[in-house]
């Protein structure tokens, strides 16, 4: 029998003062495609899995869970195993190991991405909680600000070698300059 293992190590990756790059675990993730209208994903992702559906460029999180915008129409259930009753709201795809997960942390984590994505990191534009589809050292992937000098970045799975390579190479690079 398979088994669904995660691209990369997981756990501690590079840390360079106190910017530290670390590989998330695998979590369950099905993705959520509406049909017409979302009201009926919005009341049956409420009744249960006691969440809301984010806001174009949102998350909405419990200790369930999560819900992240992933799109026009698209939407992304990270945590808990789908209640078959949002079948009836939406189109679902188990998407669990097709996503590698890592968590840049730290006083340069902007720095690094300012490298790395063309979108606006500061907190007026990416509040805490704020989610967006972007290029990511030129692979498309997820940002989501997860905390106030926190993001994690989601790319394909096939991708994940590189995404892990750029963003040490390019934390590495800032941490030198800083050093000057």
């Amino acid at each position: 029998m398979l088994k669904a293992q995660n691209a990369l190590p997981q756990g501690e990756a590079l840390v360079l003062g106190d910017t530290r790059i670390d590989v998330l675990p695998m979590p369950r993730m099905t993705s959520l495609m509406p049909g017409p209208g979302h009201a009926a994903l919005a009341k049956a992702l409420r009744k249960h899995h006691g969440l809301d559906l984010p806001d174009p460029g949102g998350r909405v999180s419990s200790d369930e869970g999560e819900c992240l915008w992933f799109g026009l129409g698209q939407y992304m259930l990270i945590g808990p195993a789908p209640s078959p009753l949002l079948a009836g709201a939406a189109t679902l795809t188990e998407q669990s190991d097709a996503w590698t997960s890592v968590l840049l942390e730290g006083p340069l984590a902007r720095q690094v991405l300012a490298r790395l994505t063309p979108l606006d990191l500061r907190d007026a534009s990416l509040p805490l909680g704020a989610t967006a589809r972007s290029e990511i050292a030129h692979m498309m992937g997820s940002l989501t600000r997860v905390g106030s000098e926190a993001f994690r970045l989601m790319v394909f799975r096939s991708m994940a070698q590189t995404l892990l390579h750029e963003l040490k190479d390019t934390l590495e690079a800032v941490a030198a300059r800083q050093a000057l």
